[in-house]
């Protein structure tokens, strides 16, 4: 039997357990939601206030300049990459996920003329498989979506581009980057792959891999905020050919010399298109000083912990209960959250989170539960099944408010 005590102990020995305080966390709440919104680093007001009161209220559009406003997305971009396994100016902040998904999916079709396929995963998230379909009917491109189990074997000459997502939103089941990338290198075909769950809470090798694109959000792991910009990776080898159909000013070469006849930058800025939204970027920046000194490695080896403590305390506490397990049980094929499926999941999610502990709900009937490593602890593994078991059993979910849905799941 696993007791508290023993969840105690693991937090004792945590030698992530100090990162706990780099964020501002009620002390009565547990959070395991950072796989949709990540917990506010306690840093981040300070470094605001002063964007607001001093750089943008006293030094007005001279920040630009006098407060290294215009070079944020590179830096930020250039932090990005030593979470994802990139190198120096592969990356840039901008945009949303999906812009970003649009403009790389774009140029990638026409780095592949008469490869007439974009082959995508019926289990991606909508949005990715939404922007894919818009690019293969504005580019004359067919897509073809097929099941995680077949993308292997359909990836062929006909291929253009392989476009999936790291870690599945809803199972959190994790492909292996090499082998997929290896395999749609073999074929000739570009690979773009979407990092919104796995940027920040486990150890990405882009460049290891050999990927080509990469694209991903700033809101969830990486802890910045709602809404907070996305990024982009191009493979240094591609920097010189990529054409992104979004050509806006802050990508071109010589953005002050204002002509026009659009000259693309050199390097990764040719992926940016408008001004940044400069208060989202510097909150993202200074959110990712929260992994300074943290060894990736160290990072997954607690994920991987904390989703096993999660999965056997279930097993132990929630039998007969009807919940069942929806995500891979071995943590190779595992992100840094698990799922549990039960036909009343909003409703036991709205019971949970009215207990101050907070997961999510994905329709039709999915529980989720996000761990990020950085500041969960293995007690609150231990105090979230216990709750889910009184709720359940004692049918505390079953009343009109828990079963409204609100717009938001």
């Amino acid at each position: 039997m696993i007791t508290r005590e023993h969840c105690a102990a693991l937090d004792a020995a945590d030698p992530l357990a100090h990162c706990r305080a780099r964020f501002d966390l009620p002390p009565d709440t547990i959070y395991l939601d950072g796989n949709s919104l990540g917990a506010m680093p306690a840093n981040v007001p300070a470094r605001i206030r002063r964007a607001l009161e001093q750089e943008w209220a006293h030094g007005l559009i001279r920040s630009w300049n006098d407060a290294d406003w215009y070079p944020a997305p590179q830096r930020t971009g250039n932090r990005i990459a030593t979470l994802i396994g990139a190198g120096r100016d592969e990356v840039i902040v901008a945009d949303s996920t999906s812009v970003n998904l649009f403009k790389v999916l774009v140029a990638a079709t026409r780095m592949r003329p008469g490869r007439p396929v974009i082959l995508a995963e019926r289990t991606n998230f909508p949005t990715d498989v939404y922007v894919a379909d818009s690019v293969a009917e504005m580019t004359g491109r067919e897509l073809r979506c097929v099941d995680p189990a077949d993308v292997l074997g359909a990836i062929d000459e006909t291929v253009a581009i392989v476009s999936l997502t790291h870690v599945n939103y809803k199972s959190g089941w994790c492909y292996d980057m090499a082998q997929v990338t290896r395999r749609a290198r073999e074929a000739g075909a570009l690979i773009v792959w979407d990092l919104c769950h796995s940027a920040g809470a486990m150890p990405v090798r882009l460049n290891d891999c050999g990927v080509d694109f990469a694209v991903g959000c700033g809101y969830k792991y990486l802890n910045g905020g709602p809404g907070a910009p996305a990024f982009v990776f191009v493979a240094s080898r591609h920097l010189a050919q990529v054409r992104q159909p979004l050509t806006g000013w802050h990508g071109h070469a010589r953005p002050f010399a204002f002509t026009h006849d659009y000259e693309p930058h050199p390097g990764i800025d040719r992926m940016l298109t408008g001004t940044a939204p400069q208060l989202g970027v510097i909150a993202l920046e200074s959110a990712l000083e929260a992994f300074d000194g943290v060894d990736l490695d160290v990072l997954r080896a607690k994920s991987v912990a904390l989703g096993n403590l999660f999965i056997d305390l279930a097993d132990q506490q929630l039998a007969g209960l009807g919940c069942r397990l929806a995500s891979p049980r071995d943590p190779r094929e595992r992100g840094s959250q698990v799922s549990l499926a039960h036909e009343e999941g909003y409703a036991i999610m709205q019971a949970l989170i009215a207990r101050n502990v907070i997961g999510d709900f994905r329709a039709p009937d999915i529980l989720r539960f996000g761990f990020a490593p950085l500041y969960v602890r293995y007690v609150d593994i231990w105090d979230t099944i216990a709750a889910l078991e009184d709720i359940v059993r004692t049918g505390a979910w079953n009343t009109e408010a828990f079963k409204t849905r609100k717009s938001v799941t």
